[in-house]
């Protein structure tokens, strides 16, 4: 009995991881399909790479007398690398169209690579401007998004709540934009990723239970950008009944 129901289990289990990779590939199309669409360029751009890189592996090959040889791996190694163009040309066409919404920061925190603590929406205002803060190496990071001379308030009261707590942990300011001295939103990753590195993984635990207590001051920001259209008074009404 046992035996027949550890093999339904595995049967279902591999149906179901099935279906899984089915809906994968689906949604992957789906995207090249629409990715397709609104950039011309990538059929051209994915397909260069390919051509590119195998037949370089297929040089190197005739080079050593293996072309052949080399030749299955030269055509995994340029579709490998079509791959990775499109995926960068999604990633820019996203970010493209989330630039300067509100609450596309919260949600490019959300998918920040690597160990970063992020608690959004640590301040805002009834204008949709908000401050999140990110914990990690560097120390604490505020990164602020919406109107410059708004978030600058947002930003100094923030720090001085903060400080009080973390004494001499370094703490930075970032603010999403593309003015000068702002950090444009496709490019806050590699920003993050280049502040120096001053607490260790301990540090980082003790920092963030510490900031623990602290309350957040607009916790009724949107999950994601807010899509083109959407009516800002509803959503500024929203946040000041709650």
């Amino acid at each position: 009995m046992a035996e027949k129901l550890d093999k339904e289990a595995a049967k279902q289990a591999k149906k179901e991881k099935k279906a899984a990779s089915k809906a994968r590939r689906g949604q992957i199309f789906q995207a090249f399909h629409m990715q397709r669409k609104e950039d011309k360029a990538l059929i051209p751009w994915m397909l260069g790479t390919f051509l590119v890189i195998a037949g370089l592996v297929f040089l190197l090959g005739m080079w050593i007398g293996i072309q052949w040889l080399l030749l299955p791996i030269g055509i995994l190694l340029g579709v490998l690398g079509a791959i990775i163009v499109f995926g960068r040309r999604v990633q820019k066409n996203v970010f493209a169209k989330a630039e300067g919404q509100p609450g596309a920061g919260a949600w490019a925190l959300d998918n920040l690579r690597g160990k970063w603590r992020v608690t959004q929406t640590v301040a805002a205002t009834t204008q949709l401007d908000a401050v999140h803060r990110v914990l990690g190496g560097p120390g604490v990071i505020l990164v602020a998004e919406g109107a410059p001379h708004r978030v600058k308030n947002l930003l100094s009261q923030e720090k001085k709540r903060i400080a009080r707590l973390v004494g001499d942990t370094p703490i930075y300011e970032v603010v999403i934009g593309t003015e000068e001295g702002q950090v444009p939103l496709r490019r806050l990753q590699n920003h993050l990723m280049k502040l120096p590195r001053n607490l260790k993984g301990p540090q980082v635990d003790a920092l963030e239970a510490k900031l623990s207590a602290l309350g957040n001051r607009g916790a009724a920001m949107p999950k994601g950008p807010m899509p083109q259209g959407a009516k800002m008074r509803n959503v500024q009404r929203t946040i000041r009944r709650r």
